[in-house]
Parts: structure tokens; sequence; C-alpha cells
């Protein structure tokens, strides 16, 4: 979207743009990695943030600049491409683009603050602001695992407004379910989490499709059956299931090999992270394991097993606060899979420690050339939309 085609350049309310006090212009807020400052000796970067305020066109708001400071005998040309400047950077939308038709009324009242946080950590030039919110419409997502993690997320996709989610689960609602599945009720203990998490999202958003089945991940070809059930194909895989335990490994050769990105998370502890991949850029979930595992320095004694330093649990110790925030990360991870926003480089494991504030977790490696799954794999591709 160049800002020759925009009907009405506007700075984007939530990148409203402020002096500082030795003259220069803040814009896209304080927020790191949104934010940025430009110098400004002679003040008409002031003026030209000022003038795009959606009631003028491009050539108007050139020639407003121009008029008020005429003294400095600007080039258009300068005043132009600093308009394009800014909306390349992101900070610029089309007051005047009308909203696709093919969101209505009523999901755009749904959706508005969503599409102000979307427009808000947007970063890319846009037709309409309301782009992202359609794309995420448009998607479809499978599920696997409807625990802790896989409920919250499925809760947050739905009321966000994924297009299509389809989640698969084999397990019933039991009462220890419950310091943590906020998806279920005590009226459900008993029945199919399926079932009870269908009718629970079904009620949320009506406008979504959310559809379900009750089945158990016992191979890499379940996992194949169920991407190849999309049709059309899946945007996204989303794992939340721990068991068994090689299920992530599974997942990956099988999105290794369709090409469909995928995101998993969960909680350790107070440890709460989601991991993203997409075939063919970074790292894949083997080689970041990999690197991770080198990394570590266990201090371990001979004939140690890494257990000891990590204890496995018949249970994981968890409640609704770990379970949600792992959820959480994994819509997270997927809305910025499937619109962008914010960009994320995949082949990465983030999170956060809630022993100690602030401190965050991120695991990043470089694709391996070694890696058993992706090093000699050639991936099928897949394009978002």
């Amino acid at each position: 979207m160049t800002v020759h085609a925009m009907r009405r350049p506007r700075i984007k309310p939530e990148h409203r743009a402020y002096r500082t006090v030795d003259g220069n212009v803040r814009i896209g807020s304080v927020v790191h990695g949104v934010g940025a400052e430009v110098k400004d000796p002679d003040g008409w970067v002031w003026t030209l943030v000022e003038a795009m305020d959606g009631t003028r066109g491009a050539a108007e708001v050139v020639a407003e600049v121009a008029r008020r400071h005429a003294e400095l005998r600007l080039p258009e040309e300068d005043i132009t491409q600093a308009m394009a400047d800014l909306t390349t950077a992101g900070y610029v939308e089309d007051a005047g683009a009308p909203p696709p038709a093919e969101l209505s009324e009523r999901e755009r009242e749904r959706y508005g603050r969503g599409m102000t946080l979307l427009r808000w950590m947007d970063r890319r030039p846009r037709e309409s602001a309301w782009e992202p919110q359609l794309r995420l419409r448009r998607a479809r997502v499978l599920l696997v695992g409807l625990g802790g993690t896989g409920s919250a997320a499925a809760r947050d996709l739905v009321a966000s407004g994924v297009g299509r989610l389809h989640c698969v689960e084999p397990d019933v609602v039991e009462l220890s379910n419950l310091n943590r599945q906020t998806l279920f009720r005590e009226a459900d203990l008993g029945t199919p989490k399926i079932d009870a998490a269908l009718a629970a999202l079904h009620a949320l958003n009506s406008d979504t499709t959310v559809t379900g089945e009750r089945r158990e991940v016992r191979g890499p070809s379940d996992l194949e059956d169920l991407l190849a059930g999309g049709a059309p194909r899946y945007d996204l895989l989303l794992l939340a299931a721990d068991r068994p335990p090689v299920i992530r490994r599974w997942a990956n050769r099988v999105c290794l090999a369709s090409g469909v990105p995928w995101a998993e998370a969960g909680y350790r502890g107070p440890l709460v992270s989601v991991g993203v991949f997409t075939p063919g850029r970074g790292a894949c979930w083997e080689c970041l394991r990999s690197a991770e595992i080198e990394r570590r320095d266990l201090r371990l004694a001979p004939g140690q097993d890494e257990e000891a330093a990590s204890p496995r649990m018949p249970w994981n110790p968890v409640n609704a606060v770990t379970a949600g925030l792992s959820g959480g990360l994994l819509a997270h991870a997927a809305i910025a899979l499937l619109c962008g926003i914010p960009p994320v480089e995949p082949g990465c494991r983030f999170g956060l420690n809630l022993m100690v504030p602030g401190e965050a977790i991120m695991q990043r490696s470089q694709r391996r050339p070694d890696c058993p799954a992706c090093g000699a794999c050639t991936p099928a591709g897949h394009g978002l939309r």
C-alpha cells in the first residue's frame, strides 16, 4: 500500500506523535519495538504528522506542509518521500478505506478492540486496518489437546475470531482438571472433554466454526490423517497435548513433510513457554532441542540421568494461572503466524519464568545441517494467505 494510493492518509491513533523537549518527533508510542524518534531541526516533520489527520488527500497534505513552511522552499518530493517512509514503517493508515465487505457490521463491532491492538502492533503497510482480522477469519487451525493449555488457547482463538478451529481430545472431564482447565464446569464431570469444549466454544462465539473429534494421537500417522482431513488444508497446527512424550517429535516430522507451520506450548512448574516453527524457515523443533541440550550444563555426576536434575512426576504441577498463560502464549503465537503481527522469526521458544519477574525465556538456534529431521529435508512449502 503506497501513500499515493491512500484516500486520506492518517497517522494511526495508537501511533500518535509528540514532540520531545529537543524538538524531535516521537511516533508509534513508547512501546519498545513499535516507537521511533525522528530528528526534526526545521519543524516540518511535525507539521507533516499533524497534517496527516485523515481529513486530507496525499496531495493536500504535501501542499499544507509546503504552505506552512514556505520559507524552507521544501521540494514536494522530499515531503512525499517522508510520507512514504512513515507509511513503509507502518505508522500510517488510510482513513478513507472502507471496511472489508467480508466482515459484517456485527463482526466489526465484536472485534473492534482486537483490530486496534493488531493495528498498534502492526508495522506493515495495509490497505485496511481490518486486513489482519480478515486473515484470522479466513484461517483454518487444527488444535490437538484440550487440557490446561489447549482449552485456554481454544477459548482465546475463538474469542479473537479465528474462522475455523478443529479440536482433537480423547479424555473425559475429571474433578482434578478443574483447577486449570477453565473451559469446563462441574456439570461437565464425566463428559467427554470434546463435547463440553464444543458446547462452551459455540456459546462463546457463534460467528466462528468450531468442530472436533474424540480421538487419541498414537503415532505420526494419526497426525498425518488429521492434517489431511482439512479441506482446504489447515493453515496451522497447534499442539497442546503432552502425551505420549514423543508427540512433539511426531508433530515436527509431520509438519516438515507437509509444510504446515506449527506451534506448541506448555508449562514446567513456574516456567511457561511456546515454541514456534515454520518448515524451511529457521530451526525445526529437533534443531532447537539439540541446541538447548548442548547449551545446558547440568554438572551431572558420571552415570546420572538427566531426570536427576529435572525430575518427572506422574502429573505436571500446574494451576489456572500457568495453564492460562501457556494457552494465551499459544494463541498469541497462532495469531502471529496467521496475521504476521507481531512478526516472529520461527525456530524459537519464548516465555517467562514466574519465579523471577522480568526474566524472559528465549531460546533460538540456527537450522542444523546434521539435524535428523530437517537437515536433509526439503519441505513441501506452505503459503499463508
